[in-house]
């Protein structure tokens, strides 16, 4: 059995690095557009069950939509305890194999995520950075408590250093779609370049496209399809 598990802050605290381009109302949107899109992928890896560890009612509504089961927990207590709260229940149920992303890599692919999983083994941990390389985007552990897990940068370096503090192997894998993640202005001009069409990647094109937001030139019409 193979689990996954996006961890989902309170949606009107989401993304306060973007607040000096975009207003709550669209962070908001933006925090739910991303959302459903790692889902969907998530959805198309097919694995056993996906888990959505929220405590708001909306986040629970857009989990179940897309086919995905909320894991509530008491309060938001941060992405470490959340993701602790999905490893433990992972295990209670017999997980062969525990998956964590963020809720907003909306570039993320059902190949990378069926990769990621593929890559944990018994004794060997797969971890996905971040571009920077500082942040951890992907985790897959066989089995789910195979280690702790502790985010926030630099989670990467800290999670490899864990693992072989505790004899394990671990696997790093670089992929592009589950690498971007979206914190600052040029994470939007990014994905907007991207050609892949994702729902989150047509909502910046729009904002990029109105006149002077973000200080920017608008994109070209082919600069995202």
């Amino acid at each position: 059995m193979i689990v996954a598990a996006v961890p989902i802050k309170d949606l009107n605290v989401a993304k306060q690095r973007l607040a000096s381009v975009l207003t709550l109302a669209e962070r908001e949107q933006l925090a739910r557009a991303m959302l459903r899109d790692v889902l969907r992928a998530l959805g198309g890896a097919g694995f056993d069950h996906v888990w959505v560890v929220t405590r708001e009612p909306a986040v629970e509504a857009i989990a179940r939509v897309l086919g995905a089961e909320p894991l509530a927990e008491a309060e938001n207590r941060g992405h470490t305890a959340a993701v602790a709260l999905a490893q433990a229940e992972a295990a209670r149920r017999g997980a062969r194999v525990f998956l964590t992303v963020p809720g907003d890599v909306p570039r993320v692919t059902a190949d990378e995520l069926k990769e990621l999983a593929g890559a944990a083994g018994d004794g060997a941990p797969a971890f996905v950075p971040s571009r920077s390389r500082l942040g951890t985007n992907g985790v897959a552990l066989a089995p789910p408590g195979a280690m702790p897990l502790t985010f926030g940068e630099p989670s990467f370096a800290r999670h490899l250093d864990t693992a072989r503090a505790r004899n394990l192997a671990p696997r790093v894998l670089t992929l592009p779609g589950l690498g971007l993640d979206i914190d600052t202005p040029e994470d939007l001009t990014a994905l907007a370049a991207e050609t892949v069409p994702t729902e989150t990647g047509a909502l910046v094109a729009a904002w990029l496209n109105e006149p002077g937001r973000f200080g920017l030139k608008p994109l070209s019409p082919s600069t995202h399809r």
